[in-house]
C-alpha cells in the first residue's frame, strides 16, 4: 500500500472512531436523561394525575399534593412487585413525597383517605361506610395508580 493510500486509510479510520465514539457519548447523555424525576400530582380533587406511569429502574417519583386536602400514598402489597413494601405516608396539603425504585415490578398505590380496598385487594370507591357523597349520591372513584418499572 502507497504511503498515500496508507494517510487516507488512517484518516477514514480516524474520522470513523470519532463518529463511533461520539455516537456512544450521545446515547450515553441519552440514557442519563431517563434518570429524570417523574411527577404525580394530586390536582385540586381527588385523584392520581396521571392514573399509570412507566418508568425505568432507578428512576425516582415524586407526588405533589397541590389539593386543599390531606392524602396518603399507601402501596398495594398483594400486587407490588417494584420493593417499597409497606409504604403508608401521609401527603399533606402543599406537600411533596418521592420514592426511587431499584427494581423492575409493578407499583400500585392508593389513597386511603378516598379509596378502600375490596376483598382481592382491590380499590374500590368509598361507599356509605366511607367516603364522601356528593349531591347527586354518588361517592366517586377510587383514588389509586399504578406505576410500572422496567429495565432498560
Amino acid at each position: 500500500m502507497s504511503t498515500f493510500r496508507f494517510r487516507w486509510f488512517a484518516l477514514a479510520l480516524a474520522v470513523g472512531s470519532v463518529l463511533v465514539l461520539g455516537s456512544q457519548s450521545h446515547i450515553q447523555a441519552q440514557n442519563s436523561g431517563q434518570m429524570t424525576v417523574r411527577q404525580i400530582m394530586v390536582p385540586t380533587e381527588d385523584r392520581f394525575i396521571p392514573f399509570a406511569i412507566t418508568i425505568h429502574v432507578g428512576q425516582t417519583v415524586k407526588w405533589t399534593n397541590n389539593d386543599a386536602d390531606d392524602h396518603t400514598i399507601v402501596s398495594n402489597d398483594a400486587f407490588n412487585t417494584a420493593g417499597h413494601r409497606g409504604v403508608n405516608v401521609l401527603l399533606p396539603a402543599g406537600g411533596s413525597y418521592s420514592l426511587t425504585f431499584n427494581h423492575a415490578g409493578v407499583f400500585p398505590f392508593y389513597c386511603r383517605f378516598h379509596a378502600m380496598l375490596d376483598a382481592d385487594n382491590q380499590p374500590m370507591a368509598p361507599g356509605p361506610d366511607g367516603g364522601i357523597q356528593d349531591q347527586n349520591g354518588n361517592f366517586g372513584t377510587p383514588m389509586n395508580g399504578v406505576i410500572t418499572v422496567v429495565n432498560d
